[in-house]
């Protein structure tokens, strides 16, 4: 036969099969198809099977960004304490798990005491000063029966909440490879700008040569000395103000890395490829991968649990405490048959006035699931621009680059003529030099909007949700 206190545990076991039912709303994910379109606007869903998914920026086949991006994983800070998020959002939902089982504790009591020989008593009879010693070893079990479902409802609510904080750290986790990327395409477009502002440099400073020659020769004025020299001290500057905005970058690379600025260093590479071509599939699939809004549903799905934990404050709570184990004055005797003791105490309360505090709690409740319900509904239609917005990026972006390498072409061709025939004394200088300004400036902007091709795309794979 079961020892007494084995048996009081196994009571709320019982009656937790017998609370079948939980007050409150079953959770319904919020309908969003009437603000879900069937395709997108700027591109047509197509098939995404082969598409790399996870490491998203490795679709880039660039071994620096796949090393600055493993840095950035293993050491950002920002994602270290996303990280630790979770893992408090985890920890509330296993303490809420306890309300599932009974609170059992051991007790060790040992007291000696003294009582008074004046004692008050109901009968005028005088007791005697004594010394008594008490030894007690027993174990005290408390539980809150589940009848209402508030444990569960409350469990619900801790577990959606972690799943929320799951979603949030997937988001930083978006947010920080995306950022990572973007400025490393920033970068590599400045390295750009300084190849080009080399290149000119190096041709102004050969054609000033050509020039002093020519002066020293009386065959030019001196102002085109002066003009020389002051492209050639322009186009210096210009470099040093390029040099200065990629540190910047640099710098900030190093703290997404989590990297100590001083110790960062990554070398010049000019970029000249060209995005790969990522597939948007159809909106649908967006939602389901988009870290802010499986965040924001979560939260939805909390917020109606808690209608459920408020709502059962309307109903009886049904509690058992109980006691089992030895009592005795005497160490020798303290575990024998004779000094066992129990005690059983179910409870039942039940709140007579306070109805209208618990009306507007659970009122209160219905509020934040809509308030959550607007955001989630919000954060869809966020989704869904932000797509939009990113499928029209790369479109228009990859039009400007197609005309933006037509003018770099017919500018430096431009140039190439226009110095033959300075050369020949067919133009003046102010000619030559505001064609190889034209040239200088185009390759420039040619320079910013093939970085901000690659900046749109990883935009869209942002605005995806990571994968596709």
């Amino acid at each position: 036969m079961l020892p007494s206190v084995s048996r009081l545990c196994l009571v709320p076991v019982l009656l937790t099969g017998l609370a079948a039912c939980s007050v409150g709303p079953d959770y319904k994910k919020p309908d969003t198809t009437d603000i879900t379109p069937a395709t997108w606007r700027w591109q047509a869903g197509v098939p995404r099977d082969a598409a790399p998914k996870g490491e998203w920026w490795k679709v880039f086949h660039d071994s620096e960004l796949n090393r600055l991006q493993a840095l950035a994983l293993a050491d950002n800070q920002n994602m270290r304490a996303a990280y630790a998020r979770i893992m408090q959002s985890r920890a509330n939902a296993r303490a809420a798990a306890t309300d599932w089982f009974p609170n059992i504790t051991a007790n060790s009591r040992d007291k000696r005491e003294r009582t008074s020989g004046f004692l008050p008593t109901p009968v005028p009879v005088k007791i005697p000063s004594a010394q008594i010693d008490t030894f007690s070893q027993t174990f005290d079990l408390s539980y809150e029966i589940d009848f209402w479902g508030k444990v569960r409802r409350n469990f619900e609510s801790a577990r959606a909440q972690a799943e929320s904080s799951a979603a949030d750290f997937n988001n930083v986790l978006l947010t920080l490879t995306g950022d990572v990327a973007a400025t490393y395409f920033q970068l590599r477009a400045l390295d750009s700008d300084l190849a080009s502002l080399r290149r000119t440099i190096a041709l102004r400073e050969k054609s000033l040569g050509l020039i002093q020659q020519r002066f020293n020769a009386g065959t030019i004025e001196e102002t085109d000395v002066l003009r020389s020299k002051t492209e050639v001290a322009t186009a210096k500057a210009e470099l040093a103000d390029i040099k200065r905005q990629r540190q910047e970058a640099s710098d900030n690379l190093s703290l997404l890395c989590g990297v100590p600025a001083t110790n960062f260093r990554i070398a010049e590479r000019p970029l000249h490829d060209t995005p790969p071509v990522i597939p948007a599939g159809v909106p649908a699939n967006v939602l389901e991968r988009r870290p802010d809004v499986a965040s924001a549903e979560r939260l939805v799905a909390a917020r109606n649990a808690d209608i459920g934990v408020a709502t059962a404050a309307y109903f009886p709570a049904i509690s058992l405490t109980g006691q089992g184990g030895y009592l005795s004055k005497d160490t020798g005797d303290l575990f024998k048959a004779d000094s066992h003791v129990w005690s059983i105490g179910p409870s039942v309360s039940l709140p007579i006035t306070g109805f209208a505090l618990i009306r507007a709690n659970v009122r209160k409740k219905r509020a934040a699931r809509e308030e959550a319900i607007s955001s989630y509904r919000q954060a869809v239609l966020s989704a869904l621009k932000d797509v939009e917005t990113t499928l029209a990026q790369t479109r228009y972006r990859g039009e400007q680059a197609a005309a933006q390498n037509e003018a770099l072409a017919a500018a430096s061709q431009a140039a190439e003529l226009t110095r033959a025939r300075y050369d020949s004394g067919a133009v003046g200088y102010l000619e030559f030099l505001d064609a190889e300004r034209t040239r200088l400036q185009t390759e420039r902007q040619t320079n910013q909007v093939t970085a901000q091709r690659f900046i749109a795309t990883v935009k869209l794979v942002k605005a995806m949700g990571g994968g596709w």
